[in-house]
């Protein structure tokens, strides 16, 4: 398949992602870590709604007129396949997770994971788990491995596949667990060259993310 050339709405595509990017670090800057109950208040919903919904706007007025083929919004060419690649990717960034996580500390760096189980904001925490396990892969993916690869691909695949998950990485604003993100980044990249969707690494992405929370909450207690 050969994608068309538009270099306006990949210049409009970088200054995005360049401002996503530059937001992430100012306010892991200023801010630092968020509290520790963070994923059990109604706030931290209302603002990953808010934020991924404000990308989405921006990414669609991005995307028009692009073909939907270039975009990734298509069937995967082979289920059986994509299912194939997609657990390979899943592991491989399990290894790889496995290898860094004691050196880099990714979780302890984000500060996402909650200090302890708390019953009774089940729900403020359900309702969390859905934006983080749902609403962000989906915004991601259509950012990166949607209209960032669709973009950058007419210049070479190869380079989509890294710049996208370099790009990725970065949009965390996190240092130590940089290189474990965008080895991610470039591993669903990939997936979706080689399945020509982003819907397998939308999957792929959401259960990684939703395994990542819930298994970081079973070993507490309170």
């Amino acid at each position: 398949m050969t994608f068309r050339k538009h270099p306006a709405r990949l210049a409009c595509w970088t200054v995005l992602v360049g401002v996503v990017v530059a937001l992430a670090y100012a306010s892991r800057a200023s801010g630092g870590k968020p509290p520790k109950d963070y994923l059990y208040t109604w706030s931290a919903v209302a603002n990953g709604v808010i934020q991924y919904s404000v990308l989405l706007v921006f990414l669609a007025g991005i995307a028009i007129g692009v073909s939907t083929e270039q975009l990734g919004l298509r069937r995967p060419r082979s289920w059986g396949a994509a299912v194939g690649w997609s657990i390979a990717v899943f592991v491989s960034v399990f290894i790889v997770g496995t290898i860094l996580n004691p050196l880099l500390h990714p979780g302890r760096e984000q500060g996402l994971t909650p200090a302890g189980w708390d019953s009774h904001r089940a729900g403020e925490f359900a309702a969390n788990l859905v934006v983080i396990a749902l609403v962000a892969p989906v915004a991601e993916e259509l950012t990166f491995r949607g209209v960032g690869f669709g973009l950058i691909a007419p210049y070479g695949r190869v380079l989509a596949i890294v710049a996208v998950g370099v790009a990725f990485g970065l949009a965390h604003g996190l240092v130590e667990a940089l290189p474990i993100l965008v080895f991610f980044g470039i591993a669903l990249a990939w997936l979706r060259n080689r399945t020509q969707s982003v819907f397998p690494g939308m999957v792929v992405h959401a259960g990684w993310n939703a395994i990542a929370l819930l298994s970081a909450v079973h070993w507490f207690h309170g």
